[in-house]
């Protein structure tokens, strides 16, 4: 398994490869945010929708780690040219007026992190409310569900722990994330408005719910799939 620091440090660099080959950049969807309720399997969806398009995938502890560290964030945001710059101030202004959001230090860089990714294109983006962040003709927002008992089965499963602990810890992450997107997104990370695409993986299992993002994305004008 790689660090963290590592796959940020190999990530940058293939930034910066294609920035001095001066790849222009195409119109349409680039982006994929998955939001995903805990115990839905929204993690798995979102590496096998990667490798199946063959794009990147940032997962929340990588841009968590980007954006708490002032250092990493300025090494991040090297990696855009000046009209990227331009056009990824413009994203945040837009946000931050269009919410009436009031800014701390580690918003400031997560909304940057975001952005210049969302400007790289070509990833899929997990958690973090990258979908508030991100233009919405530049993204297409999948939020990931399934019933609670469920989620709790798998969750217990997967960690073999108690199923009265499993719930413990689902409400938990449920809670924890539903403040956060409150908080700094001044919205509902629940709200089906907020996604382009719901899905519930009781109903679908993991993979056809990978192809299923996938054939929807082909049907919006998208860099993603040919």
């Amino acid at each position: 398994m790689k660090t963290i620091p590592r796959i940020i440090e190999e990530q940058v660099h293939r930034w910066q490869i294609t920035q001095k080959k001066k790849v222009p950049e195409q119109e349409g969807v680039s982006i994929v945010t998955l939001s995903r309720e805990p115990g839905s399997g929204g993690r798995i969806v979102a590496s096998r929708l990667a490798e199946k398009l063959g794009i990147d995938i940032f997962h929340q502890e990588v841009i968590h780690e980007i954006a708490r560290s002032a250092d990493v964030s300025a090494t991040v945001l090297e990696t855009l040219d000046e009209r990227g710059l331009s056009t990824l101030e413009h994203w945040i202004s837009s946000l931050v007026h269009e919410r009436h959001l009031w800014p701390d230090r580690y918003m400031q860089h997560l909304m940057k992190v975001i952005g210049t990714i969302g400007k790289h294109g070509r990833a899929v983006i997990v958690g973090r409310g990258a979908n508030f962040v991100l233009p919405a003709e530049k993204r297409f927002a999948v939020r990931i569900v399934a019933p609670q008992a469920w989620r709790i089965e798998n969750v217990s499963k997967e960690f073999d722990i108690s199923r009265e602990d499993a719930k413990r810890r689902v409400m938990q992450t449920e809670s924890d994330r539903r403040a956060f997107i409150r908080k700094y997104f001044n919205a509902d990370i629940a709200d089906p408005k907020n996604y382009d695409l719901v899905i519930n993986t009781a109903t679908l299992n993991l993979d056809d719910t990978v192809n299923v993002i996938s054939a929807a994305l082909g049907m919006v004008e998208c860099v993603l799939v040919e």
